[in-house]
C-alpha cells in the first residue's frame, strides 16, 4: 500500500484580503468617531498602508481591519503590521502580509513532528512548504492535531491529503 501525505503551507488568500481591506475602508468612511480625521486604508504596492492624524485613530483603523480579517477566516499571524509613524502632520502604518514557511520555522515543524508525533511519519522540507508522509493514516491526523495545538508565530495550513 502506498504511503498516504499531506503539505503544510503558509498562504493567504489575496482576495480575502482585499475584500476585508474593502471592508475596512468602507467602515472608516462611514464611522462618526473617524470624520475629519483624515484615515484611510489602501494597498501601496504589496504592503498595505493606513493613514490618520492621530496616533491613536490610525490604530483603531488598524484594529477595524484585523477584526475584517479575522471575520474572513484569515489569521492575525499572517498580518505583519509595523509601528505608528509620525510623517509631518499623518501617522502611517505599514503592515505585510507572511506567506510561506521560512527555513528556520520549516525546520522547527519537521522537528516537532519527529520528537513529539508517531512513530514512521517523516516530514520533508520543500522550499516553502513541508511534506510529511506515512504509511498510517491515523498518524497523519495525529499530527494535524498535533500541530493545530502548538503555538507557532505564522499560520498554518494543511493541503493534499491523500
Amino acid at each position: 500500500m502506498a504511503d498516504s501525505s499531506f503539505d503544510i503551507v503558509s498562504k493567504v488568500e489575496r482576495q480575502e484580503v482585499d475584500n476585508a481591506l474593502n471592508q475596512a475602508a468602507k467602515e472608516i468612511s462611514q464611522r462618526y468617531d473617524f470624520k475629519g480625521v483624515g484615515a484611510s486604508i489602501a494597498w501601496s504596492g504589496d504592503r498595505i498602508e493606513l493613514r490618520a492624524n492621530a496616533e491613536e485613530r490610525v490604530q483603531a483603523a488598524l484594529d477595524i481591519f484585523q477584526s475584517k480579517l479575522v471575520k474572513r477566516g484569515i489569521s492575525l499571524k499572517a498580518l505583519d503590521a509595523g509601528e505608528p509613524q509620525s510623517s509631518g502632520k499623518e501617522y502611517k502604518i505599514f503592515a505585510s502580509l507572511k506567506e510561506g514557511i521560512a527555513q528556520d520555522d520549516a525546520k522547527k515543524v519537521a522537528k516537532i513532528i519527529r520528537d513529539e508525533g508517531p512513530k514512521g511519519v517523516k516530514a520533508q522540507v520543500q522550499g516553502d512548504e513541508l511534506r510529511v508522509t506515512s504509511k498510517s493514516r491515523d498518524s497523519l491526523q495525529e499530527i494535524i492535531t498535533l500541530l493545530k495545538g502548538k503555538d507557532l508565530d505564522f499560520p498554518l495550513q494543511f493541503i493534499n491529503y491523500r
